[in-house]
């Protein structure tokens, strides 16, 4: 069993902010894939499903960010896994917009959602890191992080969800550079 955590804020007013990316791409793995619906559990919404012969849980804690790890922590004990079957989704201020990036363990660069999570399972959990791009200022972070994705936006971004739930099944093999190669390609399409 793999547990897939998008990591976001609940709430409707939360939905289009660039932290809830994590969200938005669980979201679309559900769609693609035909997982089961929505239902509460582990202090958040999850969704089962099978993406190949690979069982996943899509997991988005409704904790908060500052508290994901607790839902996280939550369903690999029930699942009785071990923190490398988790992978986290989330917005990465520096990368580039709508660069997708996997990476191993690593340390948190301030987002509260990854610290949370280290805090409850450990360092090394599978990281998909969505490139929100930088607002060029210090000052200027949180707005960025927190504000809606634009008008302007929302085709790259459509595209780049579209393409990471295409590829999910090389995420699911295990086959992350494979997973870059092939979500970066259907992006320069």
């Amino acid at each position: 069993m793999q547990i897939w955590v998008g990591l976001g804020n609940p709430g409707a007013q939360y939905a289009l902010n660039r932290h809830n990316v994590g969200f938005m791409a669980v979201d679309a793995i559900a769609e693609v894939h035909g997982f089961d619906p929505w239902k509460k559990a582990f202090q958040g919404w999850s969704a089962m499903g099978r993406i190949g012969t690979d069982r996943i849980l899509l997991l988005k804690p409704a904790t908060f960010m500052n508290e994901s790890g607790r839902a996280v922590g939550e369903a690999l004990r029930f699942y009785k896994g071990v923190r490398e079957d988790v992978t986290a989704f989330h917005d990465e201020l520096d990368l580039a917009a709508f660069k997708v990036k996997v990476k191993t363990g690593g340390g948190t660069a301030g987002h509260n959602g990854l610290r949370s999570t280290e805090a409850h399972i450990g360092n090394s959990f599978r990281r998909v890191r969505i490139g929100i791009g930088h607002p060029g200022h210090k000052d200027r972070v949180t707005g960025h992080v927190l504000g809606n994705y634009v008008k302007a936006e929302m085709d790259p971004l459509a595209d780049m969800l579209g393409a990471i739930a295409a590829e999910a099944p090389r995420l699911a093999a295990q086959d992350d550079v494979r997973f870059m190669n092939e979500v970066s390609l259907r992006l320069q399409a």
